[in-house]
């Protein structure tokens, strides 16, 4: 049973995400702003937003935008040896990005107005700060689990990029740029896409080693 649910503990996480991901679509088809949004925001507005918080949300926010995930891609591609490894991360990106496109001309949902600290045009669902940044950071985790030797390196690496992403997310909605639901459906659809993108590529990879 438990080598059992140990090989298929991706496709039982693939599953959940999207069950999740297709809730939060569904419910926002049937209304605009759900009982989540306003829940996520007024916690990061009691506990966050300040005159020195802001700052920070604006930093973090920007490495999720293309800017710096194209730089870091070109910089990746570049240092990295293995040349499926580069091209898989440059894939990787135009993958997720134009598939959050195709998602947000679908659902069509507005962005907040309300709060906004800063300027965005475009759709709201699902965030796409959010979602690339989980696809393209996840991936460079997979890549560092799997390639990286040295145990506190890698232990190091994974956390900062595992809170990266968290903290992209929250300073989506900290900004007002974005609902809690929108972040939260970014994360799900990107968990879930990642595990069919590694699970397409590692293999492809592995032959080059």
């Amino acid at each position: 049973m438990k080598e059992f649910i140990k090989k298929n503990l991706k496709w039982f996480i693939l599953l959940v995400c999207l069950v999740g991901f297709l809730k939060l679509a569904e419910d926002v088809f049937s209304k605009e702003i759900l009982q989540a949004d306003i829940v996520g925001y007024e916690l990061i507005s009691s506990f966050l937003i300040s005159d020195f918080a802001t700052p920070i949300a604006k930093l973090i926010t920007n490495f999720g935008g293309a800017l710096v995930l194209i730089g870091t891609t070109i910089i990746l591609v570049i240092s990295i040896k293995n040349r499926r490894i580069g091209l898989s991360i440059i894939a990787n990106l135009g993958i997720v990005t134009g598939l959050n496109i195709v998602l947000k001309q679908i659902v069509q949902r507005p962005r907040p107005t309300e709060y906004r600290i800063v300027n965005e045009t475009g759709y709201s669902f699902p965030s796409g700060h959010s979602m690339v940044s989980m696809a393209f950071y996840g991936f460079l985790i997979y890549l560092i689990y799997k390639y990286v030797k040295n145990q506190y390196l890698k232990i190091g690496l994974i956390t900062f990029l595992s809170i990266l992403i968290i903290s992209i997310g929250i300073s989506r909605i900290y900004l007002g740029v974005h609902y809690t639901s929108d972040v939260m459906a970014g994360f799900c659809i990107s968990v879930s896409y990642l595990v069919l993108y590694i699970s397409s590529v590692s293999n492809w990879i592995k032959a080059s080693d």
